[in-house]
């Protein structure tokens, strides 16, 4: 019987070791998965993200106008007034709209903080990426056209300038030892590098040629365009999300002097028909471009977003998304004496404020050029989920190549 006993009681061990060891092993695996799962992983390309697909940028440089401006052209000229940035902001804050800009979403969907404009040197933290838009920027250098336009001399070729002067700074100081509210030098190749420009260059054309002209100066302008995204490259950068440009025909300050002279030339929305094709042509040889981008850049990733159809879907629906009429716009004065947003005019002899409608969320148009708040909050969340992208994939993933 004692023998008995002492082979149970070893067998007893044998067991109890053996299921030490498989709850150990299960463990084991357990950890490992919840660590494969919590911890960030690498893609081949260098970024950073987790299983779920979502890149993990450390940061966005963005390029562009007034649509995606968050303060260039105030630190560099002059400062927007209010009432402009008040409905989210409470204060005039560099951008040309009552609060956000799409810019501003795009960076708060990434988990990252607004972005600084790289001209203002006041406050500015430039940890997490800079914009160096501003508004009235166009594609093509600066010319005597341009210039006569009041538009901004910073154009896109200057932008980059600035980019690789930042980056060059950025790179030397780090080696100093200075890092504070600067980005670490490995990032620049993780960055998602975001472009949205070319409606003043059309904007300006129709100012001085014809329509054909303008059309025909379309090639030139993207190619123009396709060279800035090839330097982007040559200084690292990877990933791209590049907006064409929205309808220009339904800019309300525009459309409604046009439909007033040439009623023939608008549409049923009272959008200029024919501003709004050339938009559509630049937008079909800009998306050549980065297809041809796609070919030539082959370890990068460019995303192609559909401005113009976010836009014209929310204008062409204005009433079912909420808003008043879509060629109406909030703030300004409008009547026989056009009182810009923000400004005051003398008008025989009484003075007259270009104020604030009563509820900005109602309006599609901020300032008769730009769109509010509430309609760049609607078109954000249109086109980052991929809606309207090409390939298909949310901002989230966008350093993942398509299958």
């Amino acid at each position: 019987m004692v023998g008995t006993r002492e082979a149970q009681l070893s067998m007893g061990k044998q067991n109890f070791g053996l299921a030490r060891g498989i709850a150990v092993v299960v463990i084991g695996v357990i950890v490992a998965i919840a660590f494969s799962v919590l911890m960030p992983r690498k893609t081949e390309n260098g970024w950073t993200f987790r299983d779920s697909g979502v890149c993990r940028f450390p940061a966005i440089y963005n390029f562009g106008d007034s649509n995606s401006d968050t303060g260039g052209l105030s630190a560099a000229f002059y400062w927007l007034p209010s009432p402009y940035g008040n409905s989210f902001f409470g204060k005039p804050s560099g951008r040309f709209s009552d609060g956000q800009v799409v810019i501003d979403f795009m960076a708060e969907k990434l988990g990252l903080p607004f972005l600084s404009a790289y001209l203002d040197s006041v406050g500015s933290d430039y940890l997490h990426g800079a914009n160096f838009a501003t508004g009235g920027s166009t594609i093509q250098p600066i010319d005597g056209r341009v210039f006569e336009a009041r538009l901004s001399p910073i154009s896109l070729d200057v932008q980059l300038l600035q980019f690789q002067q930042f980056k060059a700074r950025t790179n030397e100081l780090f080696s100093d030892g200075v890092t504070s509210r600067l980005p670490l030098p490995g990032d620049f190749s993780k960055a998602l590098y975001t472009l949205d420009i070319g409606q003043n260059d059309l904007h300006v054309g129709f100012k001085f040629m014809t329509e054909e002209q303008v059309q025909a100066s379309i090639p030139n302008i993207t190619h123009r365009f396709a060279s800035v995204v090839e330097k982007l490259y040559q200084e690292g950068a990877r990933a791209f999300w590049i907006h064409n440009t929205g309808p220009i025909g339904c800019i309300p300050l525009t459309a409604r002097h046009i439909s007033a002279m040439q009623p023939d030339k608008v549409d049923g929305i009272g959008c200029v028909k024919s501003h709004n094709e050339i938009a559509q042509e630049f937008n079909r040889q800009l998306k050549e471009r980065v297809i041809d981008l796609r070919a030539k850049l082959t370890d990068a990733v460019l995303t192609y977003v559909d401005m113009y159809s976010a836009k014209f879907m929310l204008i062409s629906e204005a009433k079912q998304h909420g808003f008043t009429d879509p060629l109406c716009y909030c703030c300004g004065h409008d009547g026989d004496n056009v009182v810009p947003c923000g400004m005051k005019m003398a008008v025989d002899g009484v003075e007259v404020s270009g104020d604030s409608c009563s509820d900005p969320s109602q309006h599609i148009s901020w300032d008769g050029i730009h769109y509010s708040h509430a309609a760049n909050l609607w078109i954000a969340n249109k086109i980052l989920d991929g809606s309207f992208s090409d390939p298909p994939v949310a901002i989230t993933e966008a350093c993942r190549k398509a299958l």
